[in-house]
């Protein structure tokens, strides 16, 4: 492998390693009378920090030894909160609550024992938090408040299944929460509650506003200054802000797109209630998001700049503040002053690749089936065509890729690879019905799409189709491995921490997708022959292209057990796999040198394949 990497000069300019080193990232913006903060993930120590951005400098809170992560849902969120002085956040190792002091010191710890805490938000000298415990009988969740003072537990609400986004009212009068029960997913049906405060100091009983009458999802409720209550709702479609009224909840005025992605992590930010009924908004066209400030009768102030990826909203008087990124920039903390649009980056937005290095992403619409599906083409910058090509599936299956800036998207066009990523049927951001066409036809209608982009490509003289591969991640694993057993499309793919037997998944996933296999293919039960049919281990023999496999040994969501019963099946049919396990990583990799080896040896394999005619 050493010898093929010396003997192609892109890779030299551009390194797996530099790729990878490449991958900061942010989250979860705060802002405050003491400054902004934010947490940033590195992936040389796959540790998360807390920075501040304070009079014109940002430094790091987080000191060594602890790493900013929740693990509630296993995909956590809302993983810090800002008190008067300090912080409180979620140490990843032990997913417990500790304080920490502006002025630097070691972090108080608030509570100890088995519980998780995510969702974080600080209000009357508590914190309303997501609690999970794990339990002979099962994993429970519950809405607590933890006193900052002496780390007193008051519990809020408990019964359904699942909560999010604790919030307070200004007057610390009225909370509001979202919740939902089994079978539904967060992007499926879930109910915004709320409950007013007595004059005894406790909590009244919690009625439902919205989420009764009919299935809609609903997420990030907000209360504005005047104490009224706010939440986006895809009743009509789309993710939009709703408010409430005398009469139940009413739309606001707001473009008929979504305005969030799916809820698959606590804590999002995508819109903020600003007064007279105005909004600040992050909202989906054809993929691309836009930022602006949405007045009451439906004019736009558009702030979205040269960025077109807005998350983890923020502002002030001055300033609105937030998670970006374009085509040729890498997630950037940014400040645009609210008057004359003018942005400050604050952090990020290094780029590993001059900007005729870089390959832009094109929009992909094509037709699939009886429907069409969407994405994003990345030309090989060799300028040779028709070029090899690598189909990325992302996990979910309800998530979305976006046409921002990603280094290991550039690592494939680098080396003469086009690149299609794809946001197929049941991706998130282009709307409820488009989310909803994978209702029990995942394993189906995803493939097709993952095919239908290779014919539309090739049509095009844009793609070699006897050079044509596809990886995934998680459910993205699983699309690919149906692909190569029920499709004659690809040369070859890759697994990443993929699903193989959706019924053992079944078996043994975590409570936040216990239920999601019944909604994407049926009940394990009554529907066992159509799990056998889209099953890739019972189909193993179908299988003729090679494949590889990247498995973490601590994957709690698709267990190693599963990957090695799939190599084993490959290998016992005489079909060249491979498989590289790592000791140290769960669901999706986060250290440096893991994440470089395994891109390393994926490129290998591919052109391997392409050289012996495998």
């Amino acid at each position: 492998m050493t010898e093929t990497r010396a003997s192609s000069p892109k890779a030299e300019l551009f390194t797996a390693a530099q790729a990878v080193a490449a991958g900061t990232d942010f989250d979860e913006l705060r802002v405050g009378p003491t400054g902004l903060f934010w947490n940033e993930f590195r992936p040389q120590d796959a540790a998360c920090r807390i920075w501040r951005w304070h009079a014109g400098h940002a430094e790091r809170l987080t000191p060594d030894g602890f790493s900013v992560r929740s693990r509630v849902y296993e995909y956590g969120g809302g993983s810090f909160c800002l008190t008067d002085d300090g912080v409180i956040f979620v140490n990843e190792s032990d997913q417990q609550l500790y304080w920490q002091s502006l002025e630097g010191g070691e972090p108080r710890a608030l509570t100890q024992g088995e519980r998780r805490y995510g969702d974080l938000q600080f209000a009357g000298g508590q914190v309303l938090a997501v609690e999970e415990t794990h339990a002979a009988q099962g994993v429970e969740h519950r809405l607590v408040a933890i006193a900052l003072l002496d780390g007193q537990r008051q519990l809020l609400a408990e019964g359904a299944d699942f909560y999010a986004a604790p919030t307070l009212d200004a007057s610390g009068q009225r909370l509001a929460w979202i919740q939902w029960s089994r079978p539904d997913q967060p992007w499926t049906a879930t109910r915004l509650m709320c409950q007013q405060r007595l004059p005894s100091g406790q909590w009244g009983e919690a009625r439902c506003v919205a989420g009764t009458s009919e299935p809609q999802s609903l997420q990030q409720p907000r209360f504005d200054e005047q104490g009224r209550l706010f939440c986006l709702s895809d009743r009509d479609g789309y993710w939009q802000p709703w408010g409430e009224t005398a009469e139940g909840c009413t739309p606001l005025r707001a473009r008929a797109n979504d305005h969030a992605g799916a809820p698959w992590q606590l804590g999002a930010c995508t819109w903020l209630p600003m007064t007279d009924q105005g909004y600040l908004a992050s909202w989906f066209e054809d993929g691309f998001t836009r930022l602006g400030i949405c007045s009451a009768n439906g004019l736009v102030e558009d702030y979205s700049g040269d960025y077109n990826r807005f998350r983890s909203l923020n502002l002030d008087t001055d300033f609105i503040y937030a998670i970006a990124a374009s085509a040729v920039s890498p997630s950037v903390i940014i400040a645009i002053h609210r008057a004359s649009r003018a942005v400050q980056v604050l952090a990020g937005g290094t780029v590993p690749l001059a900007p005729e290095q870089i390959s832009r992403p094109q929009h992909l619409r094509y037709a699939s089936g009886d429907s069409q599906a969407f994405g994003f083409f990345y030309p090989a910058m060799n300028g040779e065509q028709p070029s090899p090509l690598v189909v990325f599936i992302h996990g979910g299956p309800t998530s979305a890729c976006y046409p921002v800036f990603d280094s290991r998207i550039q690592y494939w066009t680098q080396r003469g690879f086009a690149v299609a990523d794809l946001n197929y049927r049941g991706s998130s951001s282009y709307g409820r019905a488009y989310r909803q066409a994978l209702h029990l036809k995942w394993g189906e209608t995803d493939v097709e799409d993952a095919c239908a982009v290779v014919s539309h490509l090739a049509e095009r003289g844009l793609i070699n189709r006897a050079q044509v591969f596809i990886r995934g991640r998680s459910a993205g694993g699983y699309t690919t491995l149906c692909a190569l057993a029920f499709r004659n499309v690809f040369r070859a793919g890759a697994s990443l921490y993929g699903v193989s037997d959706p019924l053992a998944l079944a078996r043994t996933t975590h409570k936040f997708e216990g239920d999601y296999l019944d909604w994407l293919i049926g009940d394990p039960v009554q529907d066992e022959q159509r799990y056998r049919a889209r099953t890739p281990l019972f189909h193993a023999d179908r299988i003729k292209a090679p494949v590889i496999f990247f498995q973490g040994e601590l994957d709690a969501v698709v267990v190693p057990q599963q990957t090695r019963d799939m190599l084993k099946a490959l290998h016992d049919n005489g079909l060249p796999a491979e498989a590289h396990f790592y000791p140290n990583e769960r669901h999706g990799f986060r250290l440096a040198s893991n994440l470089a080896h395994a891109l390393e040896l994926e490129w290998s394999f591919y052109k391997r394949v392409m050289e012996s005619g495998e």
